[in-house]
């Protein structure tokens, strides 16, 4: 099927090829049944999970070997697309492993495996909440084969329990889409959009984290990665023109204009000068100049001229600069 058959391309895009084909192509949809178990000398698990937060539902089908080993796998999901593709992949995680060791699958590594490229999400962010659902799932099906709760399992700091979604995720997706506000993690994480007493301190159950707080601290240490990989491009000379202060603007500026400008103007018996630079309301800098010698005055200098220094400026240091001759 293809990208734009049923959702608009700008945010089908969001989603990655994985994700796509295995919402349209999922690989470990199926049933195992006692008959399949005995036929390899392998133990049936089944085991549900349903999301309160979203209606979404998975079933989860282990055969397990003697070593513990989840021989085969498969999936049925009551849910949407990307639920399907997560469930698949989480599967195919599992496929292979003992249990003590799939149960280590956390709802990030799903995620992670469904991406084409390790840089790029594989979902939307708002629809990151649907791989929790195969995080759980597999807790259950180990606490059913091991005699023990799902939550037992629970290595993950779970900050929403009506959406499970736990802090990692949060995290994660703050960063990964520049989130400012409490509305936005609700949005695109499902966590405090119910009993909302994950949100803040002071609602009817009392927590060990809340959104705000994690907002906050994520913000702080975005701030401060930005600030320091900053720094680091300024001392190695990689600082953007947009991030300069004016007098490094004004030295990048002067030095554009030795290299590229300066002799051509000279050649004429001209010059020129910068008088400012300026950061405008309506994302511009202007760049304002006085033309010397010869310049001063020529007709040009307000035409073909003008237009030449722009385009020298835009074209090594940025290309929002406007040149402003006084």
């Amino acid at each position: 099927m293809a990208k734009n058959d049923l959702i608009g391309g700008a945010l089908w895009d969001a989603y990655s090829n994985k994700v796509s084909e295995r919402m349209d192509n999922p690989t470990h949809l199926g049933v195992l049944t006692q008959k399949d178990a005995d036929a390899k000398n392998a133990k049936l698990i089944v085991a549900d999970y349903g999301a309160e937060s979203c209606g979404d539902a998975v079933r989860l089908y282990w055969l397990v070997d003697k070593d513990d080993k989840i021989i085969d796998a498969k999936f049925k999901s009551f849910g949407c697309g990307t639920a399907i593709a997560s469930s698949d992949m989480m599967v195919e995680l599992c496929l292979g492993k003992r249990v003590q060791d799939a149960v280590k699958i956390t709802n990030l590594d799903v995620e992670y495996a469904l991406r084409d490229d390790p840089n790029t999400p594989a979902v939307p962010g708002q629809k990151m909440h649907c791989s929790v659902m195969a995080y759980d799932v597999i807790k259950k099906a180990a606490g059913l084969y091991l005699g023990k709760n799902a939550e037992d399992f629970e290595e993950e700091i779970i900050v929403c329990e009506c959406a499970r979604v736990s802090l990692a995720t949060i995290r994660e997706v703050i960063k990964l889409n520049d989130l400012k506000t409490v509305e936005e993690i609700t949005q695109y994480t499902k966590a405090g959009g119910f009993c909302k007493s994950c949100i803040r301190s002071g609602g009817h159950e009392k927590r060990e984290y809340y959104l705000v707080d994690i907002l906050a601290e994520v913000r702080t240490q975005m701030e401060q990665e930005a600030l320091k990989t900053k720094v680091n491009r300024a001392a190695n000379g990689q600082l953007s023109f947009q991030d300069m202060t004016i007098a490094q603007k004004v030295k990048a500026v002067d030095k554009t204009i030795d290299e590229h400008i300066r002799p051509m103007l000279m050649m004429d018996g001209g010059d020129m000068e910068i008088l400012d630079i300026k950061d405008t309301s309506d994302d511009f800098i202007d760049v304002y100049i006085r033309y010397m010698g010869a310049c001063d005055g020529c007709a040009s200098a307000a035409t073909g001229t003008l237009y030449a220094i722009e385009e020298v400026l835009k074209q090594h240091l940025a290309d929002n600069i406007r040149v402003m001759p006084i």
